[in-house]
């Protein structure tokens, strides 16, 4: 499945757009469904956590 055929979330907008709709700046994304996408910023933030713990675990 291409990126074309993925759903996409709009971070200027808040929108989730299946394919690029948007200019990649504006996208985060891909994601397997539009569920997924409608949930991306708790799961950017998600993943940001972890790889805090990560590098804090790397750097003890």
């Amino acid at each position: 499945m291409g990126g074309d055929e993925k759903y996409w979330y709009n971070m200027a907008t808040g929108a989730v757009e299946k394919g690029f709709e948007s200019p990649a700046i504006d996208r985060a994304g891909p994601f397997d469904t539009a569920e997924e996408a409608a949930r991306a910023p708790e799961i950017l933030a998600e993943r940001s956590r972890a790889w805090a713990e990560e590098e804090r675990a790397e750097d003890e």
